[in-house]
């Protein structure tokens, strides 16, 4: 009777097992599709190329931080044979050679990996010199919150995945967004906020998904989306928005005071300025698997920094 009572459950384990097994399987087969190895998976990247792919990449060198975390929030972590400078996380990948700067890579070093994909940005210098050396490479740029769940569920494809690995990441974080928005105070609603994330300056704008994730915390970005996701301004701009709060990395903070005008901005003045470590502005500045840290990381700033403002209804802009 106790090797009864011991072996169902075990059953049952095994059988959930062979289930998973047969649910990743038929994921892969979709490469393949009822006819056979002509049916190889093709998809358009952000260059607007259509890329083929007879089967899913195993040796992958990735170029650019989100998708390496994309890559292994999907738990692929394994196929990664190197990547840029600036991937960092999780940290798995610490060992793995490192190719140079996203941007401009070493394409001798790259093509030494061997590797079967090249995962890499829109504005990579390297992906033409790649493809004439045989070397696949995907583009994808996620810039807003919608391009986020759209490569997301691209990499999930190119690795031969079930659809719903890539669903069940997404689902986690719209939750904890959600989540997060409700715990902005009534007092931090409907903030303006200047987030910048390059040196020129480089801002995140309505469009950007730094500035979307904004507006889900009832606070909006001065930058309009007709801008661009990330323009570059005119730091007169920021002077005549004269913004509520200032996000911005600790190694763009330096001088800032400095710059003409800025020291009359309000948030400078009453000290409405987060200053984020270079490990937190990389959370920020990746439209990646960690959306909800950054998320906190922005609603911490906002329910700390934020001035105290009539009371916003959820979703009305000041």
């Amino acid at each position: 009777m106790g090797v009864r009572r011991l072996w169902w459950p075990a059953r049952a384990t095994l059988d959930a097992i062979a289930v998973r097994g047969v649910v990743r399987l038929l994921g892969a087969l979709v490469w393949l599709g009822a006819a056979g190895p002509a049916l190889a998976l093709q998809l358009t990247d952000d260059r607007g190329v259509v890329v083929t792919l007879a089967a899913p990449p195993q040796r992958i060198v990735s170029l650019l931080p989100s998708l390496t975390e994309t890559v292994c929030e999907l738990g692929q972590c394994a196929r990664l044979v190197g990547v840029d400078r600036y991937s960092n996380w999780p940290a798995s990948i610490a060992a793995l050679p490192r190719v140079g700067g996203g941007l401009d890579p070493s394409v001798e070093a790259v093509v030494a990996l061997k590797p079967d994909l090249v995962l890499l940005a829109t504005s990579t210098r390297a992906a033409a010199r790649l493809e004439a050396l045989g070397i696949q490479v995907l583009a994808l740029e996620p810039r807003s919150l919608a391009d986020t769940r759209r490569v997301l569920d691209q990499v999930g494809r190119v690795l031969g995945l079930p659809p719903t690995d890539a669903q069940r990441v997404w689902l986690r974080i719209e939750t904890a967004l959600g989540t997060i928005a409700q715990s902005i105070p009534p007092r931090s609603r409907g903030a303006r906020v200047y987030f910048e994330v390059g040196s020129g300056p480089y801002a995140a704008s309505e469009a950007s998904f730094i500035g979307e994730m904004l507006a889900r915390l009832d606070a909006r970005s001065i930058v309009p989306g007709s801008l661009g996701p990330f323009p570059r301004l005119n730091p007169e701009f920021v002077v005549k928005a004269d913004p509520d709060v200032i996000m911005i990395g600790d190694e763009l903070f330096t001088g800032l005071g400095g710059r003409p005008g800025w020291a009359g901005l309000r948030a400078v003045r009453e000290q409405r300025v987060c200053v984020f470590t270079p490990a937190q502005a990389d959370i920020l500045v990746r439209a990646g698997p960690r959306l909800a840290e950054a998320a906190r990381l922005m609603a911490g700033c906002l329910a700390g920094r934020a001035p105290t403002l009539p009371t916003v209804a959820p979703g009305v802009r000041r």
